[in-house]
């Protein structure tokens, strides 16, 4: 049975209740399903969620024919009954980061025509690749816009389009889906398909600063941070 995923709702969701399906020993650890989760699985350039279940270390979480698995470091029972809680300020920075680079991203789109063609975000800084040449003024113009984009609040909806609806919109995606995709919307912005918690406002990102950029494979490969990692760089 597939895993409800909480966090494609409810991206602010950071303790929750839950039951276990199943939990089952492998190399000395343990990979537990719930029957819902708001840890986000590792994927779409972002890494899992960490945390806790109960008393037990979220080490890892990964997701595999809609099921999620998370590798934690005690046994559970089936049917157990547990309290979940995120490692908040780890999952508040990636969604502040990974909602930064969707606005780069619709940026980039909308003043130059490029596509991003490489996404890779950690816990220090987002990478981001396009397909396309740019210089040094472009990239003062795109961090301008940008951040003007953050400072006009705008909204961020997410959208579940039918098969059948999908053709109506005009939206960026590096896999050729057509079944139950979850489209990120940034009002006047960006439309991007994409599985990740984000932020509900842009104001919620805070800044974003573009520490570095290269000539990359005919394109160009961006260095960047978004929100609290931003500030921190900027304290250092």
């Amino acid at each position: 049975m597939p895993t409800i995923k909480l966090y494609e709702n409810d991206s602010y969701a950071k303790e929750f209740s839950a039951t276990v399906v199943s939990s089952e020993e492998k190399d000395g650890a343990f990979f537990v399903v719930l029957n819902q989760t708001a840890f986000f699985p590792e994927g779409g350039g972002q890494d899992a969620d960490k945390g806790k279940i109960n008393d037990a270390d979220v080490l890892d979480v990964q997701i595999k024919n809609d099921v999620i698995y998370h590798k934690v470091n005690k046994p559970f029972e089936e049917n157990q009954e547990v309290n979940c809680m995120l490692d908040w300020d780890t999952r508040f920075s990636r969604m502040q980061n990974h909602t930064g680079e969707h606005i780069v991203s619709g940026v980039i789109h909308s003043l130059f025509g490029y596509n991003n063609v490489g996404f890779h975000m950690n816990d220090r800084f987002i990478t981001l690749d396009v397909d396309g040449p740019l210089n040094e003024q472009d990239i003062a113009r795109i961090e301008l816009e940008v951040n003007k984009v953050i400072y006009a609040n705008k909204k961020i909806n997410v959208i579940y389009p039918s098969a059948d609806e999908l053709s109506n919109y005009d939206y960026r995606s590096k896999l050729d889906i057509t079944e139950n995709v979850r489209l990120v919307q940034i009002e006047d912005t960006d439309l991007c398909a994409c599985c990740a918690p984000h932020v509900a406002f842009t104001g919620e990102v805070g800044i974003v600063k573009i520490i570095s950029f290269i000539p990359y494979k005919k394109g160009t490969r961006i260095e960047m941070l978004c929100g609290l990692l931003a500030f921190n760089d900027y304290s250092n």
